[in-house]
């Protein structure tokens, strides 16, 4: 750990620096609270041993302004003068820990590894609750579609590493399930995953959550926060929906992304975090930034390596699998007695074209479950659109159409998604006279 040493007997400082340093820890040493205040500006401390008479000053007084300067230190309070009175004073302010002189090294070792597994605990706490608040079932990573299959080996083989991670897909694609993944398999496994959600909040507030707030910075910063940055230390950082990212907090995002540097909000202190980028979204991102809506610069950063998720209807091997699993799942949780799905609510399975995606079908298959008391779920207990036939000639890739037939669907659905022919032959990769004579052709 990056440990700071607050003294003013340069003696102790170099018998706690030694033995601290014997342990495996780096040390850094301040004889003032100023002088703490400066290295806490500096770099990032995970625990801070605190004298409570640094000369003049009393630890009490400083021990307020090292918890607004780094809001995540531990901060343990040495002194001689052990008394109860002074223990209860000083955990109220915020210490952590309270350690009377003279101490062995051993007692020092414990204190900083029940700081360790408390840290620990916290991050578990973080990561349980993100979980809780969008309580899915484990969706499978295996894949008998060769697409799937070669994204999933890509996002794997490069989860190792520190490489930013863009992860590309429609909207109930799996792109959160498959960032959890990447961690899993990652060196910082161990350490927090922390999702922050883009779409969800102002650019003020966003900017708040990720990179934490000063006290006073704003109307309700009654205390200092920390952000998900920081608590992603030595972590994964899932950037949910980044094209979603408001443009004035991209510039931010840039910095942090190239130099892993942040200021809180409502301070001019430069930050450091050790977080790995993993994002995801499901707009395009290269017509955002044609259009002004998404920096290039960010886009390149994010983008050092790109896996794209296919949508459900082009995984139509993984149906049957996929709507099983989700079957059983809540079967168990509901403690109901089902045996799967009747040979109708089968086959209607993989003929619905899904333009939820798993988001849909886990919804479908859960409604299901929800209406049918024991035995097999039918088609009665799905959605009523599984039911319907399938359309004739249904214009989807894969289906039993000319290309012709496809060419002119696909022509006016982007036509009628755009706001000019230019941006229509753009989208398409086609020069507008083309598009003109393509139109022409088929009576559009």
């Amino acid at each position: 750990m990056n440990l700071l040493v607050v003294d003013d007997e340069p003696s102790l400082r170099k018998t706690l620096r030694l033995t601290l340093e014997s342990l495996g820890h780096r040390v850094v040493e301040a004889d003032t609270g100023a002088a703490a205040l400066a290295a806490l500006a500096r770099d990032r401390f995970d625990v801070a041993l605190l004298d409570l008479r640094l000369g003049r000053e009393s630890g009490l007084d400083v021990l307020p302004q090292l918890l607004s300067a780094a809001p995540d230190v531990g901060v343990v309070v040495m002194t001689a003068f052990a008394a109860i009175e002074t223990a209860v004073t000083a955990m109220r302010a915020g210490a952590f820990d309270y350690l009377p002189k003279p101490f062995t090294p051993g007692q020092l070792r414990l204190l900083l590894e029940r700081w360790e597994a408390r840290r620990g605990l916290v991050a578990e706490v973080e990561d349980l609750r993100e979980r809780v608040k969008g309580a899915t079932p484990g969706v499978d990573l295996e894949t008998r579609e060769p697409a799937v299959r070669a994204a999933l080996d890509l996002a794997l083989r490069v989860a190792p590493t520190d490489a930013a991670l863009l992860i590309r897909g429609e909207s109930g694609t799996g792109k959160g399930v498959l960032a959890r993944a990447v961690h899993a398999q990652s060196r910082r496994a161990g350490r927090p995953f922390v999702t922050v959600h883009c779409p969800s909040l102002s650019a003020e507030l966003l900017e708040s959550e990720l990179f934490g707030h000063a006290r006073g910075a704003f109307t309700g910063a009654v205390e200092s926060t920390q952000g998900k940055v920081a608590a992603a230390e030595r972590g994964t950082l899932f950037l949910d929906e980044i094209g979603d990212l408001p443009l004035a907090l991209q510039p931010k995002l840039l910095r942090f992304a190239q130099d892993q540097t942040y200021e809180r909000v409502g301070e001019a202190k430069t930050r450091t975090a050790d977080v790995r980028i993993v994002a995801a979204t499901n707009r395009d991102l290269e017509a955002d930034v044609a259009a002004g809506r998404f920096r290039e610069d960010l886009l390149y950063r994010l983008n050092v390596i790109e896996v794209t998720l296919p949508p459900l209807r082009q995984r139509r091997a993984d149906l049957p699998a996929l709507a099983e699993s989700l079957l059983q799942f809540f079967a168990k949780q509901s403690g109901k007695s089902i045996g799967g799905f009747t040979p109708e609510a089968a086959a209607a399975i993989p003929r619905h074209p899904w333009p939820g995606n798993l988001r849909e079908l886990r919804n479908a298959v859960e409604r299901g479950v929800i209406l049918c008391d024991d035995g097999e779920v039918g088609l009665a207990h799905l959605p009523t659109q599984l039911g319907k036939p399938p359309a004739a000639g249904r214009m989807e890739v894969g289906a039993a159409v000319t290309l012709d037939a496809l060419e002119a669907e696909h022509l006016r659905r982007v036509l009628a998604s755009s706001a000019s022919l230019d941006d229509a032959a753009q989208t398409l990769g086609i020069d507008p006279s083309t598009l003109y004579r393509k139109r022409k052709k088929a009576g559009l």
